[in-house]
C-alpha cells in the first residue's frame, strides 16, 4: 500500500450515470489486476474505495457509478486538481490460474477490473470470453473496449434492449472454458457460483473503513474462517466462500 496526491487528468462520462476519470501519480504498489484505491474527497468522513480499471507507468483510470455525494462530487472536479489516494489495496485476481480459455464475467461497475485484467491476460496469449451485464442499454459500456482486446464478448441485458435479454447467468455458456472471473454485485456472484462448473475467483464488493485491514469492518465468513474483503480480499475462491 502507498499514499499519495495524485493528479486528475480528465473525466469522462461513458454511459448513464457513469464516468471514467484519469488520475495521474505513481502506480508502483498496483502489482494485479482487480485491486482497488482509496480515495479522500473533501466532505466526506470516509474515504471511497473504488476498483482500478487500468494502469500504466504514468497513473491509472477508475470507473464509478454517481450513486451518492462522493462520487457525484469526484465526477464535476476539474482537470489539475489534486486527490489524495492509498494505492495496491487488495489481493487481486490471480492469472496463474487462468488456463487456456477463461471467462470474465462484470455486472455494472463490477466490469472494470475485468477489463485490465483481460488485458494482461491477452498479454500473455490468452484469450478470454467477456460477459457483461448491465440493467438497460444506456448503462452499457467498455464492449467495444474488450473487443478491441481481442476478447470475444457477450452483453446481456435485463430488459433486452441491448444485447442478449437476461442476466449474466443466462449468456454463459456450460462448457468450453477453463476458469472463471466475476466482479459485481453479491445476488450476481452467488448466480455465478450455483452455475458454473469450473473454479473461479469472486471479487466482492463491501462498505469499509480503512481499507487496508486495521478496522475489521468489511469482515465476512469462509470456510477458512474470517476474511477481511479490504486486506485478504476483495478477491476470493469459489471453494471457500461461504454464502
Amino acid at each position: 500500500m502507498k499514499k499519495g496526491s495524485y493528479i486528475i487528468e480528465n473525466t469522462q462520462q461513458i454511459a448513464k450515470n457513469t464516468y471514467r476519470t484519469r488520475l495521474k501519480g505513481d502506480t508502483s504498489a498496483i502489482v494485479a489486476p482487480g485491486q482497488f484505491v482509496n480515495i479522500a474527497l473533501a466532505g466526506s468522513f470516509l474515504r471511497r474505495p473504488l476498483s482500478v480499471c487500468d494502469w500504466d507507468e504514468k497513473g491509472l483510470w477508475v470507473i464509478y457509478k454517481t450513486v451518492g455525494k462522493g462520487t457525484s462530487a469526484l465526477s464535476k472536479l476539474e482537470p489539475g486538481q489534486k486527490l489524495d489516494l492509498l494505492t495496491g489495496l487488495g489481493n487481486g485476481f490471480d492469472m496463474e490460474l487462468a488456463g487456456s480459455r477463461p471467462m470474465l464475467i462484470g455486472g455494472g461497475v463490477g466490469v472494470p477490473p475485468l477489463y485490465g485484467l483481460a488485458k494482461r491476460l491477452m498479454k500473455q496469449g490468452v484469450r478470454p470470453l467477456a460477459i457483461l451485464g448491465f440493467n438497460t442499454a444506456e448503462e452499457v459500456f467498455y464492449e467495444k473496449e474488450f473487443a478491441e482486446l481481442g476478447c470475444d464478448v457477450v452483453v446481456a441485458t435485463v430488459d433486452g434492449s441491448y444485447g442478449q435479454k437476461g442476466f449474466v447467468t443466462d449468456a454463459m455458456p456450460q462448457e468450453g472454458t477453463t476458469f472463471f472471473y466475476a466482479c459485481g454485485p453479491e445476488p450476481m456472484l452467488k448466480a455465478v457460483y450455483n452455475r458454473t462448473n469450473t473454479s473461479g475467483q469472486l471479487s466482492f464488493e463491501e462498505r469499509m473503513g480503512c481499507g487496508f485491514g486495521a478496522c475489521m469492518g468489511c469482515a465476512c465468513r469462509t470456510k477458512y474462517g474470517a476474511k477481511r474483503i479490504c486486506k485478504d480480499g476483495p478477491v476470493l475462491m469459489k471453494e471457500e466462500v461461504v454464502w
